[in-house]
């Protein structure tokens, strides 16, 4: 089967137990302030099992774009990824253990036509019921393995939310694969078990301090990885062997030459290369853009990364505008989002590659210097100033100065280098000249409390909570440059070379040109810079913020 065939053959399953098939949501999480990214498919349920929105039927069914950042440095093997995908079936209140777990096995076997013997459950320490099930749909008592906490308790998926013990279905690739202990069961790390479904059984939520309170109604919440499935399915070693990678694998070798599996360090640049390069185009298309913090460093992060690896296949100009477009030709047909945005995400990509090429070849050079000093004097570890000053004068990012060096034994002074950057925020606090007129008008905000909405919208209602200006004054008139800061803003602040927001503030007695947008320390408050072109505003104003939508789809 191939990839296509068995996303659509779960959705379908679904459909006939009577589960209503729902959409993937944005890998930006809405109205979840504890989530960088989409981790899971619950993300997107959660409302429903806490029943703060009505969900759109009791059974649902998805295939749901996620990306985990714990994993960036992991990319590379022939394992890890920060973009997959997942599908998952939810009870909202409906169905528990019982159906969860009849119909896993039933897809598995029946549909899928996988061998029982190659599967085993895990259960949690003393899940008593969940055991009971698995023995009636057949699976034997000795692959039925318990657990602790740390292997079969799930969730929240941020600091707080739904939770619950879980149970997992491994595939035993067989005990060749394995380590040969007679006591090798999933779990363990000899590579013979891969787990391929979790089915968790929501019972509680869990607040920020970790406290856990029953729910009203337990909830079903699965989630199979989309990439391990297939793997399995198609018979391959590796996520990179299946039909999701391989174009892109083709794409990376027909650019530099060399052949995937030919050797072990191009294979892992080429992995490198293909993932991040897929992963871009979808963070790019739900509304992520370069920035040095937040969602945006890490869509940075994964740019910089593939660009390092690509120069060390060979490829010393620009080139994953090109690995986007095979992802997006892969998988549009499935997330329509990635051909609208087709143009803007290979323009962003293009832009930001270029940027980096030179401080990449820059940064190099000097980390070559370094090392080869560093040697000649019998030491290993590169100084935490040494690595500040590429990073602030260059431009160069810790994260890359830590593997390159890596790469020759040497490790980075990260205490030294945190040292010279509290220096830096010092500095930047000493310098600040703006004097900022706190107001009153809307209560219980302060402008530690400005908020950014602009990944979801790009009009947005909202109140002036700030004035930055020369002299501490209530309102400014016709003709005055100023700087407006609101309680909410959709205006994107010029940030780490992207630059910042341009539009229009509207209020019931005046107009006001936003020529850019900043963010001022020392708390980076997000400030909209331009000229009052008609009327006055004032302190606590309702306004109506207005980001020019041509100029954003641009830059």
């Amino acid at each position: 089967m191939n990839s296509d065939e068995i996303r659509s053959a779960f959705l379908e399953y679904f459909k006939e137990k009577a589960h209503k098939v729902i959409p993937s949501s944005s890998l930006i999480p809405k109205d979840n302030p504890t989530l960088l990214l989409t981790t899971a498919g619950v993300v997107q349920v959660q409302p429903y099992f806490l029943g703060q929105a009505k969900p759109p039927g009791l059974r649902l069914a998805s295939c749901q774009k996620c990306f985990r950042t714990t994993d960036i440095e992991l990319v590379g093997d022939a394992t890890h990824c920060t973009f997959f995908e997942m599908l998952g079936n939810f009870s909202v209140g409906d169905y528990f253990k019982k159906e969860a777990i009849a119909w896993a096995w039933e897809f598995f076997t029946e549909r899928m036509k996988i061998s029982p013997e190659k599967l085993w459950a895990t259960i949690y320490l003393d899940d008593e019921e969940s055991y009971e099930h698995w023995k009636a749909v057949g699976v034997p008592e000795n692959k039925i393995v318990r657990f602790g906490e740390e292997d079969n308790f799930w969730g929240p998926p941020g600091s707080s939310g739904p939770c619950g013990p879980c149970s997992e279905i491994h595939y035993d690739f067989g005990i060749e694969k394995g380590c040969s202990k007679p006591d090798c069961k999933p779990n363990c790390e000899c590579g013979r078990f891969t787990e391929i479904w979790n089915l968790v059984f929501t019972q509680y939520y869990q607040d920020e301090a970790g406290d856990r309170t029953p729910l009203k109604k337990p909830n079903i919440d699965t989630g199979m990885g989309f990439e391990r499935i297939v793997t399995v399915m198609q018979d391959k070693k590796s996520v990179y062997d299946t039909d999701l990678f391989t174009p892109l694998l083709d794409k990376i070798a027909a650019l530099t030459g060399k052949k995937y599996g030919a050797k072990p360090d191009d294979d892992t640049a080429m992995r490198v290369v293909a993932e991040h390069g897929r992963a871009l185009a979808f963070l790019i298309a739900d509304g992520v853009l370069p920035d040095n913090e937040g969602r945006g460093y890490v869509l940075r992060r994964l740019l910089r990364r593939a660009a390092l690896f690509g120069r060390r296949l060979g490829l010393d100009k620009p080139f994953l505008s090109e690995i986007a477009k095979v992802a997006i030709k892969k998988m549009h047909h499935i997330y329509p989002e990635l051909k609208q945005r087709q143009d803007f995400i290979v323009k962003i990509i293009g832009l930001e590659e270029t940027r980096f090429e030179e401080t990449l070849s820059t940064g190099l050079e000097i980390i070559e210097n370094l090392i080869s000093a560093k040697a000649d004097k019998k030491e290993k570890q590169i100084s935490g100033a040494d690595v500040f000053k590429l990073y602030d004068t260059y431009g160069f990012p810790v994260e890359l100065t830590k593997e390159i060096v890596a790469r020759s034994g040497f490790s980075v002074d990260m205490a030294g280098f945190e040292k010279e950057m509290a220096k830096q925020r010092e500095r930047a606090r000493a310098s600040h000249k703006f004097k900022v007129k706190l107001v009153t008008g809307k209560p219980n905000v302060s402008i530690t409390d400005v908020k950014f909405v602009g990944y979801n919208c790009l009009k947005y209602t909202s109140n002036i909570v700030g004035l930055v200006v020369d002299e501490p004054i209530n309102t400014v008139s016709k003709g005055q440059k100023v700087g407006i800061i609101l309680s909410e803003t959709p205006f994107y602040a010029e940030m780490g070379g992207q630059v910042g927001d341009t539009g229009e503030i509207l209020g019931s007695n005046g107009r006001f040109n936003v020529t850019n947008t900043v963010r001022v320390p020392p708390n980076d408050v997000i400030v909209q810079e331009g000229l009052v072109v008609e009327g006055s505003f004032s302190a606590g104003d309702e306004v109506q913020a207005l980001v020019d939508i041509e100029r954003r789809r641009d830059i």
